[in-house]
């Protein structure tokens, strides 16, 4: 997750940074205007894709009663498109989120494919995102998970990028920060078919695929919890996640 801009292009990349840096601060009126209008715009929009996923497409949906209603809660899942943090927020909490606004989850949202106009900024703050950087570490995002998760709930991919073959592949020790750091009740989440139904390169979603989501137990991590607080050890606990993510992703593709 490294990324060393060349020497040369540092003042650029630096002025580049501080300008979106900038740009993604909402202004007043947005963050007074934030409890209503992230809980009307979130849960519309998990409407219309709830629509999408029930209606215009074929989704399984397994162990749903794993997630249960408590807050401080880590759903951590493979990654296959760019709406995935939808498929496994609406799959687990809507229409619920309407009546209990803690049930609308937060999100990491990438810089690159959230944050690139005024508009695109508005809604994916509203939509509860957290904006990650590209190519690199974000101990910023990694701290802001960590102050607002304890009060609520969580979507988060430690793959870190988009599959192209539909492999969970390793995870990055990231998302285990955020669990050790709240001690959070952590959800392993695997889904399937939206590779297919929204491909890496694509906008516009397809119709009439299959899509899987499976909820498992919460993984017993109290033992990772109670060590030392190290980067080994926030690998260790995604490690361990990733193996039971992968045994879900074996039984409903088998």
């Amino acid at each position: 997750m490294t990324f060393t801009p060349a020497k040369s292009a540092d003042n650029g990349s630096n002025a580049a940074e501080a300008a979106r840096e900038k740009a993604s601060q909402p202004g007043w009126l947005a963050k007074l205007l934030w409890p209503v209008t992230s809980y009307v715009l979130t849960n519309i929009m998990a409407g219309v894709f709830w629509i999408y996923f029930f209606v215009l497409n074929r989704t399984t949906v397994k162990g749903r009663r794993n997630v249960g209603g408590e807050v401080n809660t880590l759903l951590l899942s493979n990654h296959q498109s760019m709406v995935d943090s939808f498929l496994v927020g609406v799959c687990a909490y809507y229409p619920r989120s309407w009546l209990k606004p803690r049930y609308i989850p937060w999100n990491p949202a990438a810089v690159e494919n959230f944050y690139r106009t005024p508009i695109l900024r508005w809604f994916a703050y509203n939509w509860r995102c957290i904006p990650v950087k590209e190519g690199r570490r974000d101990p910023r995002a990694l701290r802001e998970m960590a102050e607002v998760l304890p009060k609520g709930v969580m979507v988060l991919f430690p793959e870190g990028t988009r599959t192209r073959t539909g492999e969970v592949r390793d995870g990055r020790p990231g998302a285990g920060v955020v669990a050790i750091s709240t001690r959070a009740r952590v959800i392993p989440v695997a889904i399937e078919g939206m590779q297919r139904a929204l491909p890496i390169g694509k906008v516009i979603p397809r119709i009439g695929k299959r899509l899987y989501v499976s909820y498992g137990e919460p993984v017993d991590l109290s033992d990772l919890f109670d060590g030392e607080r190290t980067r080994e050890t926030a690998q260790q606990i995604v490690d361990r996640v990733i193996e039971r993510i992968r045994a879900l992703h074996t039984e409903i593709t088998s």
